[in-house]
C-alpha cells in the first residue's frame, strides 16, 4: 500500500496555515481558509509534487546547481530554501478553485536520507494541505526511509507496511503509484503487480508514478535510470490504455511522447541542477477525453510557468 495522510479536522486549519509562515490572515488569504463547504473539492483534479527534499531545520537553504562537475561558478550558485517552497506550494493549493481531491508527492520527501526530524518537519508543512480537505498520497524516493516515515504515522496498519504500490481509481483514469525504493529498482514482483492490475483495469486510462526516471535523463545534471526501466517501458508500451509515466528524481520539467506513451518528468518542488531552471509543481485536470497539465513555477516570472502538457486519454 502506498503511504496516504488522510484529511485532518477543519478546526486545525488556521493553525497548520499559520505553521506555513502565515502570522497574518489577508483578504487574499480568506479565500484559501473557507470551508471546502464554499470553495468545493474536485475529484478530477490533482496536486502533483515530487522531490520536496524537507530538512529539520525549516530555515536552511541549499544550492541545487552545487554539484561535481556543476558549469555553474562558484560565486553564482543559486540557494533555495525548502521549507518555503513547499509552503508556498501548498498556499497555492489550498487556494486553487474548486481544490484538488488529492496531492501526490512523487519521491524524495527529505533532505538526506529522511530522518525522523525531517519528516516530523514535512509533516507540519503538509498539515494545512490535509486540513482543507485533501488526501495526500506518497512515494518512495531513494532520500527516503519508510521506517523513519512509518514511525510518525500512527493510523498506518501494519498490513499496510511494505512495498508502496497501489491504484488510485479516479472518474477518468487510474493512477498506479510505484515504489522503486531507494535503490531505483521496481523488482519482478512488482512489474508483475503491475501488468496484471493494468489488465484488469483495462477499461480506464492508466497513469503510472513512480520517483526514479526510466533512463539516463538528458538534462544538465547526468542521472542514471532506474534499474529496470527498459522493462517498465516495454510493459507500458504493451498496453494503449497506459497514457504516461510521471516521474521525478533529475528535478525537471520536461516531456517526451512515443506513441501513446507520455513521459513527464517532474520539476521538484525543492532545489533545482540547472541555473535558473524552474522549480514548482503541476496542477493535473481530467475530463472524459485528456488530462490536463499545468507548471505552477515557484517564480510566477519564470518562463516557464504556465507550461502545459494534455495526456489525449482516449483515441
Amino acid at each position: 500500500m502506498p503511504i496516504t495522510l488522510p484529511p485532518i479536522n477543519r478546526r486545525n486549519f488556521i493553525k497548520g496555515w499559520l505553521a506555513l509562515g502565515s502570522s497574518i490572515i489577508t483578504h487574499s488569504d480568506s479565500l484559501a481558509l473557507r470551508s471546502d463547504l464554499s470553495l468545493g473539492m474536485d475529484p478530477n483534479r490533482v496536486a502533483l509534487l515530487a522531490d520536496t527534499h524537507i530538512s529539520d531545520d525549516p530555515k536552511r537553504s541549499y544550492p541545487g546547481t552545487k554539484w561535481p562537475g556543476s558549469p555553474v561558478k562558484e560565486e553564482e550558485h543559486e540557494w533555495v530554501n525548502m521549507a518555503d517552497s513547499l509552503a508556498q506550494s501548498a498556499r497555492e493549493v489550498i487556494g486553487l478553485n474548486p481544490r484538488p481531491a488529492k496531492l501526490i508527492i512523487n519521491g524524495d520527501c527529505a533532505m538526506s536520507r529522511g530522518t525522523e526530524a525531517e519528516y516530523k518537519e514535512l509533516l507540519r508543512l503538509l498539515e494545512p494541505i490535509r486540513a482543507a480537505g485533501i488526501t495526500v498520497h506518497i512515494t518512495i524516493g531513494n532520500h527516503d526511509n519508510r521506517d523513519k516515515l512509518w514511525k510518525l504515522l500512527p493510523f498506518l496498519k501494519k498490513e499496510q507496511m511494505g512495498i508502496h504500490a497501489d491504484v488510485i481509481e479516479l472518474p477518468h483514469a487510474n493512477f498506479f503509484l510505484l515504489d522503486s525504493g531507494r535503490k531505483g529498482i521496481l523488482g519482478e514482483e512488482q512489474l508483475n503487480w503491475l501488468a496484471q492490475e493494468l489488465d484488469v483495469r483495462a477499461d480506464k486510462p492508466a497513469l503510472v508514478f513512480g520517483h526514479f526516471n526510466p533512463y539516463p535523463n538528458r538534462g544538465v545534471r547526468p542521472i542514471k535510470g532506474m534499474g529496470d526501466g527498459s522493462s517498465l517501458l516495454k510493459l507500458l508500451a504493451k498496453r494503449k490504455h497506459a497514457r504516461a509515466y510521471l516521474y521525478g528524481h533529475t528535478h525537471e520539467w520536461q516531456h517526451d511522447q512515443g506513441d501513446h506513451l507520455h513521459l513527464i518528468n517532474q520539476p521538484a518542488v525543492s532545489y533545482y541542477f540547472g541555473k535558473g531552471h524552474a522549480h514548482g509543481w503541476v496542477d493535473m485536470k481530467l475530463n472524459s477525453k485528456s488530462a490536463d497539465l499545468e507548471l505552477c513555477c515557484i517564480n510566477p516570472k519564470h518562463t516557464q510557468h504556465g507550461d502545459r502538457i494534455q495526456i489525449v486519454l482516449k483515441g
